[in-house]
């Protein structure tokens, strides 16, 4: 799972990244408000929680999530803050956060913190399996299945697989899928998508699934169903 880390502290927003990184998720850090801003409310960089500190420079992390909200990105988000009197708090939560955390606090409380946010009912579109034509993935597993044929996915197959399951009347660019499965730091260049479609390509064929991923000529990728 992506997260967003909004910190203009550069120590501690290493200390959390690590701390995130070392749990499995994949983080992108900002250290600014307008910075934040462009990331937050970009749905094609695909975070599935969002940690942003109140207190940033330019514009700040409250309005941040107030902008995200407007805009109907509906990811959990939890504020990080030096502020603790209780009309802060309000502000934070009536503003559109989903948990409010006061500085200093223990890694071990954020992770249990994220923990939960992520496997709260109906806060992420997100679940550990999704389903599609005769195809069905475990995200968590990386499992793979069509009817009784099975196989596992590595970690960036299955993470692929699922952005296009996830959405397959969706067209997809190289970019898009870049920025959702290898976050906007990977340095991976768009056109190695290709190589990864192939392989799922192959896996696909592997379990006998009737369905397909399809290349839409000067544009991208989609999840095909011929047989439906």
């Amino acid at each position: 799972m992506k997260i967003l880390l909004v910190e203009d502290d550069r120590e501690l927003c290493a200390s959390v990244e690590n701390a995130l990184v070392k749990n499995g998720y994949m983080v992108d850090c900002c250290y600014d408000g307008e910075t934040a801003m462009m990331f937050a409310l970009n749905r094609d960089y695909g975070y599935d929680l969002a940690i942003i500190d109140r207190m940033i420079p330019g514009t700040d992390g409250l309005t941040v999530i107030k902008a995200m909200r407007r805009k109907g990105i509906q990811i959990p988000v939890i504020i990080i803050t030096g502020m603790s009197a209780l009309d802060d708090r309000v502000d934070g939560l009536d503003g559109g956060a989903d948990d409010y955390l006061v500085k200093p606090f223990h890694l071990k409380e954020l992770m249990a913190r994220v923990r939960a946010l992520i496997r709260r009912p109906g806060q992420i579109r997100d679940g550990e399996n999704i389903s599609w034509g005769d195809l069905k993935l475990d995200r968590e597993t990386r499992e793979l299945w069509c009817h009784k044929n099975r196989l596992k996915l590595t970690a960036r197959e299955s993470e692929l697989l699922y952005t296009l399951m996830d959405q397959p009347e969706r067209v997809f660019t190289r970019d898009q899928l870049v920025l959702k499965v290898w976050g906007s730091d990977s340095g991976i260049e768009p056109g190695n998508v290709d190589n990864y479609i192939s392989f799922l390509r192959k896996r696909l064929r592997e379990v006998k699934s009737r369905c397909g991923i399809k290349t839409i000529y000067g544009t991208g990728f989609q999840m095909e169903e011929p047989y439906a």
